[in-house]
This record gives C-alpha cells, structure tokens and sequence, in this order.
C-alpha cells in the first residue's frame, strides 16, 4: 500500500502530540520523524519550516507570555484550562486567559520541561525547573491534579531593588532601613525568614547590595533567584537528578565547595535541608556575615524549623543548639498580610537559656503596627549592631 504524501501547509498538532511523548528537548531529526510518522513531505525548507514554528513555541510560554512579561508580575498560576489566576504584587487576579483543553496546557507544561532538559509525561508527572530568564516553573499533569493539568510560574524580579525601594514600597520603615543597614555593616550573621511569597529573597537582595564594594559575595541557591546588586559576586545553583536520576548536585554539597573560594560573605539563598548542618559549621569557623531565608510563620518558629532541618543531616538537638548558639545573631522576619503587601513585622535576637542549653528567640523591635516598639532583646541587638 502506498503511502500518500501531503504537501499543504503543515498542520502543527499531530506532530506536536508526537514530540511531546520524547522524554528530553526534540532534535530536527525528530521533527523530520514526526512529519514522516504523519504522511507529510520532508523538504529541506518543509522542515526549516517546522522547526522554525516549533522553535517559537519553545521559547515562549503560549498564551501565558503576555502575563509573564507584564511589569509587576509575581506569579502565574494556572489551574487547568479554565482558570488562570496572575498576581501582580497585590494577591491573586483571575486572569482573562484560558486554554482550549487540557491537552492544551499539559502539551506547554511538556515542552516547557522538555526545554529545560526535564522529564513530564505520566510515569513522572511532577517537574520543578527553571527557564533561562529565572522563572521558576512547577508542573503537575492532570493524572495527579485536579482540575487539570497545574502550572506555578514564579517571575523573577526584573530589577535589583534596593532597600531604598523597600522603603518606598511600605516594606520597611526608614528607622528600621537604618537598623538593617547597620545590621550588614556589623558583620551580624542572620536570617531572613517569611512565608512563600513573602518578599524573603527580595529583602535579602536588598540588604547584600549594602555589603562593602570590596567583599565577595559567594551565594549559594537551588535555583538562581537572588540578584544583589554588588560588584563581586559568585554564584553556585544546586541541579536535580536528570530523568535517570544521575548527576544530582546538593546544597551541601556547594556549600562545602564555597568555603574554598574565598567567600567574605556566605548567603545560603534559602536553607531548606541538610545544608544548615554546613552553614552553621561554617559561621563557627570564622565566617562573618553569612545569612540566607528560611520559611517559618515567626520569628519565634525559627529555632524549631532548624531543629527540624539539621535533623535532615543527622544533627541532633543539643548539637544544633550549640552550633546554633554562637553562629546567629539575628532574624529579620518579614510577612505578607491579607492585602498582598509586604512589610518587615519583627526582629527577634537569639539567646540561649543557661538551664536547658536551648536557643531561644527574644523580640527587640516590633514593627507590626504603626510605629516601632522595642522589645525585651533591644540592648542585645543594640550591642549585636556596635560590634
């Protein structure tokens, strides 16, 4: 039986279906393969064609480009075909975007781990990567979500803010701007702990870009967010298992390889697992200044959710508490409130209880409400700031 060749203009979708089922990014022989699979006629131009649309595809986010480029933009949510929710600094916007189906969405969340080098098909329906500007992309396929295929994007800032522009933001007072800013000069080791979503990476940022022109920044991320702006800074990104589950990079593992290069500042971008076991060792051995972001809902809950965290590196409680006691310095906790708006709440010093040996929080500036109020550990972050 003859084959009938077709060669009218080429229908997209057939051969998007197929290329979608590759478990890494198409080749142009794969595309040529695909045509063929699909009774079209493979030309030199037929294919440069194909490729060429495909191409624009890849490097786009579809019907989402719009949004994501879109000044302001935090967040690009998509529950299924029919709902697509944008946050624009304020909370969350149902957006007047929609797909045709689920096929829709699934086939762009496809091609969006497939462009990254990731796997997304339904033996692994779970991707978490990033696109070459820094977006932060999650997927989960319709066989585990509902109602549809989900996609998470998270938009990196396009600009490095200050804390200047914290402060015109309403994320920070200007007394408290000249508090963290004698916070960096003092060499003080901290963390800035939040919620998801917060603005923890964007506060960090703010404050690194106050460290001296003359200190080297080394950061550490497991994916590249922070962007100070500072003359010398050295970044290192973490890397997942490819789909073989080979070539993993862990956090302890770059923290390790950053104390041999010399940082004059350690900044874990976000602690989130054995790596705090690396990074406490390292504020003990003469390492001023390091700080990074933790997810706890206060201040207060940091202590615990590092406990938790050096539990993941075989670090029991008493030795936690014992590094922890000499290594931090401070927390600078920042909340988003129900109105999408940012702003720093609290700074809570560290201290260690003499009777049980346990590191405890202790506030010295509120800053919840509208005016500052001093709390029981301000003559110990007075004394932290003077050094």
């Amino acid at each position: 039986m003859n084959t009938v060749l077709q060669t009218g203009p080429v229908d997209l979708e057939p051969i998007r279906r197929r290329l979608a089922d590759l478990p890494r990014l198409h080749t142009p022989a794969d595309v040529a393969d695909a045509m063929r699979a699909e009774g079209r006629l493979v030309t030199d131009e037929s294919l440069l064609g194909v490729v060429e649309a495909l191409r624009r595809e890849m490097v786009g986010a579809g019907p989402l480009t719009r949004l994501l480029r879109e000044p302001g933009v935090t967040d690009v949510l998509v529950n299924g075909p029919t709902q697509v929710w944008v946050d624009r600094g304020g909370g969350l916007e149902l957006a007047d975007v929609r797909f045709a189906d689920d096929g829709e969405v699934r086939r762009l969340a496809q091609r969006l781990a497939a462009a990254t080098g990731r796997r997304l098909d339904d033996s692994s329906p779970f991707v978490d990567t990033r696109l070459p500007d820094g977006t932060r992309v999650h997927a989960a396929l319709a066989t585990q979500a509902v109602p549809g295929t989900c996609l998470s994007f998270r938009v990196p800032a396009r600009r490095a803010f200050s804390l200047a522009d914290c402060v015109s933001t309403g994320a920070v007072s200007p007394s408290l701007a000249a508090v963290l800013t004698r916070l960096v000069e003092s060499r003080a080791a901290f963390l800035v702990s939040g919620g998801t979503g917060s603005g923890k990476t964007t506060l960090l940022a703010a404050l690194l870009a106050l460290v001296p022109p003359a200190e080297r920044l080394v950061v550490v991320e497991d994916s590249r967010e922070l962007r100070p702006d500072h003359p010398h800074v050295v970044s290192l990104e973490g890397r997942p298992a490819n789909a073989e589950g080979r070539g993993a990079i862990a956090l302890t593992d770059l923290v390790r390889q950053s104390l041999r290069m010399r940082p004059d500042r350690l900044v874990v971008g976000e602690v989130r697992g054995a790596e705090i076991c690396d990074l406490l060792a390292a504020m003990n051995t003469g390492h001023e200044g390091g700080c990074g972001t933790v997810h706890a809902n206060s201040a207060e809950d940091v202590p615990v959710r590092l406990e938790a965290l050096g539990a993941l590196g075989h670090l029991d409680r008493p030795a936690l508490h014992a590094q922890l006691a000499s290594a931090l310095d401070v927390v600078v906790h920042i909340r988003r409130g129900r109105d999408g708006r940012r702003r720093v709440s609290e700074l809570h010093v560290l201290e260690r209880d003499p009777a049980t040996g346990w590191v405890g929080t202790v506030p010295a500036l509120d800053c919840s409400g509208s005016r500052t109020r001093l709390g029981p550990g301000a003559a110990r972050l007075e004394r932290i700031l003077d050094r």
